[in-house]
């Protein structure tokens, strides 16, 4: 369904503080989203995630590379060409209290959408109330209840239901979920998930998950890839599982280190590891991007830039094929918390 070749994005800023800069927010990040598939990306702040997800629904732009959706390279498109590639995809916002007009009901926020996309295909105008009711009972709300309704009388659970109904609207193919539950309240965050996880398996839609949680990132990416983003760079990439579970690159393992463990139930991992200072963007790093934090650098780090490998190159097995890294002394190290019996047998 998409595919990305090498998007790179680059700002240039001038701060009263800080001068002028060039921000590096994407260095060349490749993957491949199938139909019904999916691919999360996981970073800290400031990484290029959200950058990342703009650029596939068309609100940022982009300055090399290649971004092909549905078999068309889009960077040979005129942008009002473009504009219906990018239909086909649809973000989920991160912040549901912003992400709705305050001023209009849920009825007026989905049926103006609704209308238009009636007038596209050809549908009829007047059904849109009944196709409103239709994607409210799809993401688990009461129509009669809800359509009345403005944002400040829904709850934030709520909120982020009509969100995601309003992005399936206009029938896409792809969901960008950008911190689809980071604001919401952990009490409802698995009712968000689920209901993502429930989207793909029943309409088949494929699924770009943004986050800063590895865990949710394991249960709404089930089956797809997991890319190890680090400062506009994926370090790390292959199987949700396979990553989680075999972390390679020191990044990786420092991200599933600071997983919280749930006392009593879990040990954390005998291998758990942490940067060994705070990230400067402003460092020169000419070799590994990592090397200035990384707690295993060695003399070579400083001089020589990683590239993405397959773990154990030399392995003709598909696991090895399909799990990526870019570290110049890899080691997988066991840092992800397991069950206490386990951690004492």
């Amino acid at each position: 369904m998409i595919q990305a070749r090498g998007i790179t994005r680059t700002y240039q800023t001038n701060g009263a503080f800080t001068g002028p800069r060039t921000v590096h927010a994407l260095r060349g990040v490749d993957f491949t989203l199938p139909a019904g598939g999916a691919v999360s990306f996981i970073g800290e702040s400031g990484c290029g995630k959200t950058t990342l997800g703009k650029i596939l629904t068309g609100l940022e732009t982009f300055d090399g590379g290649e971004l092909v959706v549905g078999g068309v390279e889009l960077s040979r498109l005129k942008p009002r060409q473009r504009a219906k590639y990018f239909r086909r995809i649809q973000l989920i916002h991160q912040d549901p209290y912003s992400a709705l007009n305050p001023t209009r009901t849920v009825e007026a926020t989905l049926g103006d959408p609704l209308r238009m996309r009636a007038k596209e295909t050809g549908g009829d105008p007047g059904a849109w109330r009944e196709r409103a009711s239709e994607l409210l009972t799809l993401v688990g709300l009461e129509p009669a209840a809800v359509l009345p309704k403005y944002p400040h009388q829904l709850s934030g659970g709520q909120r982020q239901r009509v969100v995601i109904a309003r992005a399936l609207t206009v029938d896409p193919e792809v969901l960008i979920a950008d911190e689809a539950v980071s604001m919401i309240d952990v009490s409802m965050r698995l009712g968000i998930l689920g209901l993502l996880r429930d989207l793909r398996a029943r309409l088949g839609i494929s699924l770009v998950f943004i986050t800063h949680d590895v865990a949710t990132a394991r249960y709404v990416g089930e089956g797809g890839e997991l890319h190890v983003i680090y400062r506009g760079e994926v370090v790390e990439r292959g199987l949700t599982d396979d990553v989680i579970l075999t972390p390679v690159h020191p990044y990786t393992q420092c991200l599933l280190s600071a997983v919280p463990i749930m006392r009593g139930l879990e040990e954390p991992g005998p291998d758990r590891t942490a940067p060994t200072r705070a990230l400067d963007e402003r460092t020169a790093t000419p070799g590994c991007l990592f090397e200035p934090r990384c707690p295993f650098a060695n003399e070579d780090c400083s001089t020589t830039h990683p590239t993405l490998v397959p773990l154990g190159a030399a392995s003709d097995t598909p696991a090895a094929a399909e799990h990526l890294h870019a570290c110049l002394h890899l080691e997988a190290r066991r840092v992800v918390g397991v069950e206490a019996e386990a951690a004492s047998a």
